[in-house]
């Protein structure tokens, strides 16, 4: 089982390059990044985890520029977003960042997207919070067209770019969709809460699910391997737990269900308190 890690980075932590290096050298899969463009004071949404909103929330690195730095001094983990907030971006630019990335590092980004949590951080973005899955959905589209061999124009319902020249491309070949155009980009994961929606969008323009945690797996699973395979895509979804706090019994559990990666968190600290935590996880390699 493959196994990589995820941690916020702040200007207090590690530095990506020092914790990139020592994840390639103990043996660890990759390094997952989240994004988090500001956290608005006033804020009302409930925070995921539980209030009061942990400070690393809003002391987060952008994600891109981190990851850069990771793929610079490594040559072999996995460096990917978990999650990159899809609806608060351009999609233009953020199609030609990803690209890069993945050229950059030879083909080693995860591209992992989410639809987002606080409502306030999307509203600064001018993100209408009801229709935030239908803005990714086409923001991916877009991004796809501005991703293909040829240039090729795209208009949604939130979005339009004209046939444009646009390199480099990222480096992942064409997957296959029955009755669509191959999936172009980089391996893509969206993150959320299981349900028929997810699911479904999943199977239209993503390779797999990241579920936080990963707990009722064993009841979701069937589901989402059933629209993938009414969808017409080949194999299996790729499934891949985030957040995890490992233990073999979790590990057991995972691999017994089909699962071939996991990402296990790290706390946002120092670098002497993150690498406590690497040498705690290194029994699970």
């Amino acid at each position: 089982m493959r196994i990589a890690t995820t941690i916020f980075l702040t200007d207090e932590t590690i530095s990506p390059v020092r914790l990139a290096r020592e994840l390639e050298q103990r043996g660890f899969a990759g390094l997952f990044l989240p994004q988090h463009t500001h956290i608005p004071v006033s804020r009302d949404t409930p925070a995921p985890t539980g209030d009061p909103l942990p400070p690393e929330y809003g002391r987060a690195v952008d994600p891109f520029v981190a990851l850069a730095q990771a793929a610079a001094v490594t040559h072999r983990i996995v460096v990917g977003t978990g999650v990159a907030l899809v609806a608060q971006n351009d999609p233009i630019v953020l199609a030609k960042q990803v690209a890069t990335l993945d050229f950059l590092s030879g083909g080693r980004f995860t591209f992992g997207i989410g639809y987002g949590w606080n409502v306030e951080e999307a509203t600064d973005h001018g993100v209408e919070w009801s229709t935030r899955r239908a803005l990714v959905r086409d923001r991916m589209a877009l991004m796809r067209a501005l991703w293909s061999g040829e240039p090729t124009a795209y208009e949604g319902e939130f979005d339009a770019v004209g046939a444009s020249w646009a390199h480099p491309k990222p480096v992942h070949p064409p997957r296959e969709r029955k009755g669509a155009e191959p999936l172009v980009g980089p391996r893509t994961l969206i993150g959320g809460t299981a349900g028929p929606k997810l699911f479904a969008h999943i199977a239209e323009y993503a390779d797999g699910w990241m579920p936080v945690g990963g707990s009722g797996l064993r009841e979701t699973l069937p589901e989402l391997r059933r629209v993938w395979t009414e969808a017409g895509r080949p194999g299996e979804p790729d499934v891949v737990p985030y957040a995890v706090h490992p233990s073999a019994g979790k590990l057991a559990h995972y691999a017994g269900l089909g699962i071939e990666e996991l990402v296990v968190a790290l706390p946002s600290a120092p670098e002497a308190e993150v690498l406590r935590a690497l040498d705690a996880h290194a029994e699970f390699l």
